[in-house]
């Protein structure tokens, strides 16, 4: 068993015999040294540890000015790279794991569909087997950082008479390979983060499959309830992030009323029940697949935002409208959604709701695997994917 005191000594170790090494070579350095996260396995950038140790390192690393750079790489190392541990193959894991870590390949995730968004199980894109490989034809939409992006997870329908959550399988995706092609899509905050995808007639070699034939649903499942746990892991510390810019704004602000300040209160009690929640997620979190508690933490996350953002433009005043059209779409980053300011937050926000599923995803997800709830009504489960009305 793998203790604090050896993982102190080896993040020692690293720092002191890689101080000059520039960003890309040090995150190598890193994950050869098993400390890019601490339960993976042991020769694949950790060292089959406890979650909990992966603290000192990131404590150490980031007073060393070395804080690792994850949103250059979000899709890859908080979904794509935890899926292929989980249900890729050894030769999988050895080729992609540490290049997603150094971010030197950026991924994306492809399972939303035009006709298939908070329903993903109902996803229309084909990959028919043709001897060794198969042959992707379809369509994907709200990617992040598909046009960054050199590899993508890919869910794809392999049998459309099995039921719907039977009939699908994961794929790992060139972005580079021909029949692929990558439209962006605005945001009404300016941002151009997100893509269409197009696949037309793309080729897929079966060695880049992910599980089982018609084991997609369990890839995917691995995927999502590591998004959710990531989006709603991203928590500042107590008074920081989003909280922190209403308490300034409410500062600022000439004759804030007694209501705003009420108002104010409550988002800081909530911002609180996130950030302990969260903590409390990852302590309690077992090595594998997170389970639904992501879904609370996500859904908690998704209505603060937005309700800070909106306190923030209220506080404001007329110069929150005044300054909706200063910006020009070019001087607008896909990660400034996010940012202090307040009006990219407030439009950004409500992608809260829908990123990583919807909020009303999120609240079956809670009910029925949380609460034990029955199911909403639906079609029988085992209906064959090709006998469902779709529009």
């Amino acid at each position: 068993m793998v203790t604090a005191a050896e993982v102190r000594e080896r993040v020692d170790r690293l720092l002191a015999e890689h101080a000059d090494d520039d960003e890309t070579t040090f995150l190598g350095a890193q994950f050869d040294a098993g400390l890019a996260r601490m339960d993976y396995p042991v020769g694949l950038g950790g060292l089959d540890a406890a979650p909990a140790l992966q603290e000192i390192v990131d404590q150490a690393l980031e007073g060393a000015g070395r804080r690792y750079p994850w949103i250059r790489n979000a899709m890859g190392i908080g979904m794509c790279g935890p899926t292929i541990v989980a249900r890729g193959t050894r030769e999988q894991q050895e080729r992609f794991l540490r290049p997603i870590f150094t971010a030197e390949e950026i991924w994306c995730q492809l399972f939303s569909e035009p006709g298939a968004g908070s329903d993903v199980a109902s996803l229309a894109t084909s990959a028919v087997r043709d001897g060794d490989q198969w042959i992707v034809n379809g369509s994907k939409i709200w990617t992040s950082q598909a046009h960054k992006a050199r590899y993508g997870l890919l869910l794809a329908r392999t049998d459309p008479d099995a039921p719907k959550h039977k009939g699908l399988t994961a794929f790992i995706v060139d972005m580079h390979e021909q029949g692929v092609e990558v439209r962006g899509i605005r945001s009404m905050a300016g941002a151009s983060g997100f893509n269409e995808v197009f696949f037309t007639d793309s080729v897929v070699p079966d060695g880049m499959r992910v599980g089982e034939v018609g084991e997609g649903w369990r890839v995917a499942n691995a995927t999502l309830m590591n998004e959710r746990v990531s989006i709603g892991s991203e928590v500042a510390p107590q008074g920081g992030g989003p909280i922190a810019r209403a308490v300034q704004a409410w500062h600022d602000a000439d004759g804030a009323s007694p209501a705003q300040r009420d108002r104010l209160m409550r988002l800081w009690v909530d911002a609180e029940v996130l950030r302990l929640g969260s903590l409390r997620a990852q302590a309690k979190r077992e090595k594998g697949v997170p389970g639904p508690e992501g879904s609370i933490l996500k859904l908690l996350q998704g209505r603060v935002l937005i309700d800070v953002a909106e306190l923030v433009v209220d506080l404001m005043g007329p110069a929150g409208s005044l300054l909706a059209g200063r910006y020009t779409r070019e001087q607008v980053d896909e990660r400034e959604a996010g940012s202090a300011d307040p009006v990219l937050s407030f439009c950004g926000a409500q992608a809260a709701t829908i990123a990583g599923g919807t909020t009303q995803i999120q609240m079956n997800i809670i009910g029925e695997r949380v609460l034990g709830l029955p199911r909403e009504p639906g079609f029988d489960p085992d209906t064959p994917w090709s006998q469902i009305p779709r529009n």
